[in-house]
């Protein structure tokens, strides 16, 4: 999915800067697609909910 490999990008360079759905706005997406794709990747377990600055969302480390 285009949309979800965009949003994991920007997650990731993001740093905790804009808050979730400000960052899906960010990159065309409205607050529903946003959620959608949250919910996506943390069943992949690419993502976790963590507290992180204004964000709610980080990129989880790939493990060894």
């Amino acid at each position: 999915m285009k949309n979800k490999d965009r949003y994991y990008m920007a997650l990731n360079e993001n740093n905790g800067q804009l808050n979730e759905i400000d960052l899906g706005e960010k990159i065309g997406l409205c607050e529903n697609e946003t959620m959608k794709t949250i919910v996506q990747l943390m069943s992949e377990h690419k993502i976790e909910y963590a507290e992180n600055k204004a964000c709610n969302y980080r990129v989880l480390k790939k493990r060894k």
